[in-house]
């Protein structure tokens, strides 16, 4: 018997990786995920964070960071709708609604309103579905190493070097 080697060898093994019990990879997100704004007609939601889980981070995680961005927001210029970081490594989930500022073990950056907080999908209903990539860092800085507050160009410019690796996962929201 042979032992496989090469890239599929390293795909059959334990890889970092980001789940949700709510939507599958490139799944559509439920209405309660999406944005609420009373001002925008475009947040038709009800503003909870998904729940989400990662495994198999790389060897000397200290601390995870947590991107949700859309891409195709504001015409492709990008939103970012949470900045989650400091997470210590023994935590490897977050539940639903966690993004609401209540958790204890992270640290709120800069989402589009400028709050440390989830904000869900909003996107025109012109537009069809965006996807919302979901992006956990895994870092090798302490979980206090970065004062709260930071935009998401100031967060991967404070990562730099510390980022140990990265899993992703895209969910889909839209009219």
């Amino acid at each position: 018997m042979t032992t496989p080697s090469g890239p599929a060898a390293a795909a059959e093994g334990p890889f970092f990786q980001l789940t949700s019990t709510a939507f599958a990879d490139n799944g559509l997100l439920a209405k309660k995920h999406a944005g609420r704004n009373p001002a925008n007609p475009n947040c038709v939601g009800d503003n909870v964070s998904p729940p989400l889980a990662w495994s198999n981070p790389p060897d000397g995680t200290r601390s995870y960071a947590l991107i949700v961005h859309d891409q195709e927001g504001r015409n492709g210029l990008g939103v970012v709708h949470w900045l989650a970081y400091g997470i210590d490594a023994s935590v490897t989930a977050l539940p639903e609604g966690a993004g609401d500022g209540s958790f204890k073990g992270l640290v709120g950056g800069k989402n589009i309103l400028g709050q440390g907080t989830y904000f869900g999908p909003c996107p025109p209903k012109t537009h069809g579905p965006h996807h919302y990539v979901f992006t956990i860092i895994a870092t090798d800085l302490a979980p206090d190493a970065l004062a709260p507050g930071l935009t998401m160009p100031q967060l991967l410019e404070a990562i730099g070097s510390h980022a140990k690796g990265a899993a992703g996962l895209i969910g889909r929201f839209g009219h």
